[in-house]
């Protein structure tokens, strides 16, 4: 058999894998075959030079001829399957509109905020207003302006988040820092205070900061809600009459409170709050320690100390300042066992709300 019969062969069994090839991979493999470097048509072609004169011009036109073919045959071939892959792509990834959706849960509030919302409701719908103030603040407003002693131990390292001074001054190389994370939100009504003329009826909600090992009573950040009265004329009786009405609305109309005698440096007299237990009715139980009762915040009149450093009357004016945390009032509203279940996360738990 000649080397032309040879080509023709070689050309006739080449077209015949290349239609029989049923996907790119397989197609790219009769390519390699028969056109790569090692392949059949090329071994025919690099054996040209040991041809005769009168054979070469012959041979070499038909190599061609057979390579053009194949090469033809490679592309339409090539065109096709690759139309089909790409259907099969198409087809594998459609949707069926026809299926039902995947059911997504509304979104809804956090406990917590929920809770900070219906105290702020509470007290927009009797007169009072909102002031905010800065988070990092200054030892002046969240102490000394609050009529605490430099020897208190709320001002001790243990206690408070003190920010690290960089400034270069004196300060800072002593390692002293007069600049902290609010330990509760009082330094807002200093700053109302020193700003604002009485009457003053506000309503300060915001994070705090406490150097505090999280447990099941506290939290080293919290949310807090103070409130302040400035006015003339205003006494105990205001004081008790207003967190009366917040835990009506805030626990239900059939709760009763109660005021304990206790010590605040910025309010005189003062007192903590306790609202009747809502499991045991008041009768004791051991979610309220046998009691009865729950305490829910601290509260007094506004030490007179205080409106000395704001410039304000105290022969003229009185006033009576209180502070809740939120988490506290969430979870004896909702008898939560653990604080730590408002912050970790769970929306097992976060979705009961």
């Amino acid at each position: 058999m000649s080397i032309i019969q040879d080509l023709e062969q070689m050309r006739d069994e080449a077209v015949g894998a290349i239609d029989t090839a049923t996907d790119l991979s397989a197609l790219d493999a009769v390519r390699v075959a028969y056109l790569g470097k090692k392949g059949s048509l090329t071994s025919i072609l690099r054996g040209l030079g040991a041809l005769s004169a009168e054979e070469r011009p012959a041979v070499g036109k038909v190599s061609n001829e057979v390579r053009q073919s194949l090469e033809a045959a490679l592309g339409a071939r090539h065109a096709v399957l690759d139309a089909a892959a790409m259907q099969a792509k198409v087809s594998a990834d459609a949707v069926d509109v026809s299926l039902p959706g995947r059911r997504r849960l509304p979104g809804r509030e956090h406990l917590i905020e929920q809770i900070r919302r219906e105290v702020i409701d509470v007290f927009i719908g009797i007169g009072y207003r909102i002031a905010e103030g800065p988070q990092v603040e200054l030892d002046y407003y969240n102490f000394e302006a609050l009529n605490q002693p430099a020897d208190h131990p709320a001002r001790g390292l243990a206690d408070t988040f003190y920010v690290r001074d960089l400034s270069g001054d004196e300060a800072a190389v002593t390692g002293e820092s007069d600049v902290l994370l609010r330990t509760h939100t009082s330094p807002v009504q200093v700053r109302v205070m020193e700003s604002e003329k009485p009457p003053i009826y506000v309503l300060a909600p915001g994070k705090v900061y406490r150097r505090d090992v999280a447990d099941p009573s506290h939290l080293p950040q919290f949310t807090q809600i103070e409130g302040l009265v400035v006015d003339e004329g205003i006494t105990f009786a205001d004081l008790k009459g207003t967190l009366d009405h917040l835990c009506k609305e805030i626990f239900g109309h059939d709760r009763r409170t109660r005021f304990r005698p206790h010590f605040f440096p910025f309010t005189e007299p003062s007192a903590e709050v306790d609202v009747s237990c809502g499991i045991c009715a008041g009768e004791g139980c051991r979610f309220c320690g046998g009691t009865g009762w729950l305490e829910i915040l601290g509260c007094g009149m506004v030490d007179p100390n205080v409106f000395g450093y704001v410039g304000i009357d105290p022969e003229r004016y009185s006033g009576f300042a209180f502070g809740m945390g939120v988490e506290r009032i969430a979870a004896l509203k909702y008898d939560l066992p653990d604080l730590r279940m408002l912050v970790e996360g769970d929306m097992r738990f976060l979705r009961q709300f």
